[in-house]
């Protein structure tokens, strides 16, 4: 380079940029320097008279960024400093004497040698580094609001490692995702690598991942899933298709006694098992005693006989550079809480549990659409009926309570459940109603069913979801007494046995885990039907196996040589199976509503189940729907005067199909007059491939769209009371919102302060108390909400009550894991006069609902008069009892206490 005469060089930085030297270049001790001038910098501008702000906006910094490239700087300065100390005292030399090498004084050095201070600060580098791993292993990771818990750290050193690797390059960018059941929007915020825009990170929603690392030293070292230990194959045993094992498919017989294959403290769980290092096996397992010598598990399978026993199993998922995925090898929902641990946190058996005995207990006790929109309308009106009245005293119960406070969290809450009741149309339960695992007992009658829940004796209905009719529900007697039955499930939590053909019936369901509704049906109010002739033998692998170069439904083309997929270079797995069954699901459901014969019902059902087979075993189903006519079905059933194209025609299948509508801001405002929702429309467009600008849209349903549910129906009679419900659903939602709205917080008192002060500082040191647990609280909650988005994808039926009961169970689960102690806090009467004075500001008191015990609150909350039961309510009372509901079940459903109802009937 020549140089002009009057020019010059000089070394400069931006601590803004990304880069090697992100704070300038030059100097003897590269980072170390260059950190020092940074404080400096910073520093000289505070004693200038500028505010962070204003040093942040010059640096083109947000306030944030500045606080993290201060940190970092801060960190590696100091890790500098004490490599150079421990290196000038490895050399022998005395701490006043560092103290003079490096500029310091005796007592800044002794403070920089001392034990775990090199350790604290490398805190930074070790979560970066896992960040780093994370995100170039995932692509996607959620780094937002509460993650920080999840990992273990503070939210600071989340931050600052996060500012660490955007100096590298990797980026960070915030994006909507659409709350389950509502239509409000979360905010994700993600890292991902160099290079990557918005674009990418929402194209790719489905991808974002949370760091699946932890730590329990405050960010030292960090520990993930624990791998799974591998039983070897040589214990295990397979009963093919030709030893009987049809008759069981999915179910994994356990010797008891053996600690490396024990389920813990359950009977029998729905478990993912590693063989081998390379295989897994997947089902259901239960205790069994007479398993042949050397054998410690069982595997049952349909399939047909081979000379490898790993043919019959699956094979563990790999990542992209074919190494186990030791994160996912299951490919299943399975972390640290379906492993068995010991008190050291080692694992000790092969069994990774999904679910166990007790799980299933806790599932729906609502009946869906799909189930109750094809039995009699009279019962459809009855249990709608219950459901409405079950929200309606509710709302009657939040609207008494005194404290606008209070009534303003739960009318909150109420307003968006009503919304979504008013979408998923989910009726009441039957008396005694429960979900369970089904278990096979060759030796049962197929006319019965081993269900100790349940009295020996009485009939029950069992219903499998999805389900094409009455057909598919079989009715049996209760037969307790069973000797095999018995001794394989003995007083099973949540479990029954049946014949292998009894779950032929149900659907073709298997026994890996397969769930029904149980209900008593000894009154015959749940209506069943024959078997359909067109169903009989029918074999969805028989008749319609894959041919070679068939392209299959995840999109992959049959190798008939090999017996597998294969699929284009660089492409994955992307099936359809799912938008299908939801298609054909949907076109048996208004056939039956519309009154087509059991010949047409039997072609839709057996495209149904060589469509659910289509993945599994590679089906032909676009065969399948020529041969039984689909097309022509769907013109017949699913179009009528006033409907355009095909497909759902009825409300039961309308409503919760997809309807784009402009993309809205998160939040809404309330109608002063109606009570409705009023959203505001974002306008914010894009150009497609072909240079149009096309407005952004999201996801909603066509009956959360809709102000009057009957405008989807096609004027049936069933149709006709699903609409009524879901109209006067939606309306309680709209009048709890409009009561929300007029609903003033009470003012705060600085004289009701003063006058309750001894009040007022109890309630502050309890809620001091509450929130020192709050960290580890918020990392019990992240685990349980995992969890529980996974026990209802599971089962989406699941009602408000059994949801309830389900949360305190996994979070009480979490809280003793993660060592959360949540201290409620209790009020007292003097408090909660202190709170109605207005002592206390609304921030404050809504942290202390937050953490509150509730029910205490409604009991203060609620006017002091003797609880006294209307007459209408009473009728109802007497007609659930006389209906075969228990009283517990009746006082319930009507929002009261088993002692107010005894004493209203006695009246």
């Amino acid at each position: 380079m020549i140089i002009e005469e009057g020019e010059f060089l000089t070394h400069y930085g931006t601590p803004r940029h990304s880069g090697r030297y992100p704070w300038g270049s030059g100097g003897d001790e590269g980072g170390s320097q260059r950190n020092k001038a940074f404080l400096d910098y910073v520093a000289d501008l505070h004693r200038q008279g500028l505010s962070d702000v204003e040093i942040a906006k010059g640096l083109e910094m947000t306030t944030t960024e500045l606080r993290a490239a201060k940190s970092i700087a801060k960190t590696a300065q100091k890790q500098a400093q004490i490599a150079m100390a421990q290196r000038l005292q490895d050399k022998g030399y005395s701490n006043v004497a560092i103290g003079r090498r490096m500029g310091l004084n005796e007592s800044t050095v002794r403070s920089l040698l001392a034990p775990g201070q090199k350790d604290k600060l490398d805190v930074l580098q070790a979560t970066a580094s896992m960040l780093r791993d994370q995100v170039n292993k995932y692509e996607y990771i959620d780094v937002g609001s509460g993650v920080e818990n999840h990992i273990g750290i503070s939210q600071t050193k989340l931050s600052t490692a996060l500012a660490v690797l955007k100096e590298e390059g990797y980026r960070v960018h915030t994006v909507q995702t659409p709350q389950m059941g509502t239509n409000k929007k979360t905010l994700v915020k993600v890292l991902t690598l160099p290079g990557r825009e918005y674009r990418d990170v929402n194209a790719n929603r489905d991808k974002i991942r949370i760091p699946n690392q932890k730590t329990i030293d405050g960010g030292r070292t960090y520990l993930g899933m624990k791998p799974p230990i591998s039983i070897s194959s040589k214990r295990v045993d397979v009963r093919w298709a030709e030893d009987g094992g049809t008759d069981a498919d999915g179910v994994i017989y356990v010797r008891p006694g053996v600690k490396d294959v024990s389920l813990g403290g359950a009977r029998y769980a729905q478990v993912r098992i590693a063989v081998d290092g390379t295989h897994y096996l997947k089902g259901m397992a239960i205790y069994k005693d007479d398993l042949p010598d050397g054998v410690d598990l069982v595997f049952n399978t349909n399939k047909k006989r081979s000379p490898n026993k790993l043919d019959a199993m699956k094979e563990l998922k790999r990542t992209k550079d074919g190494k186990v995925d030791e994160d996912n090898p299951f490919g299943a929902a399975i972390d640290m809480t379906g492993q068995i641990l010991d008190h050291n946190e080692n694992v000790t058996s092969v069994m990774n549990k999904v679910n166990e005995e007790g799980t299933w207990e806790t599932w729906s006790r609502t009946l869906s659409s799909q189930m109750l929109s094809k039995q009699s309308p009279r019962l459809a009106k009855e249990q709608l009926d219950m459901a409405y009245e079950r929200r309606k005293n509710e709302f009657d119960e939040i609207m008494s309570l005194t404290n606008p406070a209070v009534r303003r969290k739960l009318l909150e809450a109420f307003a968006d459940g009503s919304d979504s009741a008013a979408v998923h149309l989910k009726a009441a339960a039957l008396p005694r109603q429960a979900s369970h695992v089904i278990l096979p007992v060759p030796s049962m009658k197929p006319t019965e069913v081993y269900a100790p829940n349940y009295n020996n004796g009485e009939r029950v209905v069992l219903i499998r979801h999805p389900h094409g009719g009455t057909f598919e529900i079989p009715e049996l007697v209760v037969n307790n007494r069973h000797p095999e039955a018995k001794k394989l499930l003995g007083g099973a939590k949540d479990a029954i046995g049946i014949h292998p053909k009894v779950a032929e019936r149900l659907s073709g369901a298997d026994f890996d885990g397969d769930t029904v509704l149980v209900i008593p049906n000894n009154h015959g109010k749940v209506k069943t039907s024959p078997p359909l002739a067109g169903l009989k033998d029918f074999d969805p692998k028989r008749e319609y196996p894959p041919y070679d170069g068939m392209k299959t439904i995840d999109g992959g083309s049959y190798n008939a040589k090999t017996g597998k997929v294969d699929y284009p270079k660089g492409r994955t797995p992307s099936s359809r199976k799912g938008f299908e069954m939801g298609d054909v699901s949907n076109l048996i459901t208004d056939m039956t509503i519309r009154g087509a014969n059991p010949d047409e019902i039997a072609k839709a059902v057996r495209h149904s189940m060589v469509v659910i087979d289509s993945e599994k075993h590679h089906l032909d189903y676009k065969k399948s729907a020529l041969d039984n006519g689909i097309l022509g079905l769907k013109k017949k059933y699913q179009t009528y005067p006033g409907k355009t194209g095909l497909g759902a025609s009825t409300l039961i299948s309308r409503a919760t199909s997809r309807k784009d509508v402009p993309l809205r801001k998160p939040t809404y405002r309330v109608d002063p007059v109606t009570g409705k929702k009023i959203y505001q429309e974002t306008g914010d467009s894009y150009t497609d491939s072909r240079g149009k600008t096309v407005l952004r849209t999201q996801r909603s349903t066509k009956l959360a769209e809709t102000n009057d549910a009957h405008t989807l129906s096609s004027g049936t009679v069933i149709e006709k009371i699903y609409a009524d419900y879901s109209n006067k659903a939606k309306s309680l939602g709209d009048q709890a919102r409009l009561a929300l709205v007029h609903t003033k917080s009470t003012p705060h008192s600085s004289s009701a302060a003063k006058a309750y002060a001894s009040e007022v500082a109890s309630l502050d040191a309890k809620l001091n108390i509450a929130l020192m647990n709050r960290p580890l609280e918020r990392q019990a909650q992240i685990l349980a909400n995992t969890q529980l988005s996974a026990r209802k994808a599971a089962n989406p039926d699941m009602d408000d009550a059994e949801i309830k009961k389900l949360k305190s169970q996994l979070l009480t689960e979490m809280r003793r894991r993660t060592g959360a102690q949540k201290q409620q806090i209790q009020i007292t009467d003097a408090e909660w006069d202190a709170i109605q004075a207005g002592a206390i500001t609304n921030n404050k008191l809504t942290q202390i609902l937050n953490n509150a015990d509730l029910d205490r609150v409604k009991q203060l909350a609620t006017p002091k008069t003797e609880v006294r039961m209307t007459a209408t309510k009473r009728r109802r009372a007497e007609s659930m009892l006389s209906l075969g509901y228990t009283q517990a079940e009746v006082a319930s459903q009507l929002g009261v206490s088993v002692s107010t109802l005894k004493k209203s009937l006695a009246e």
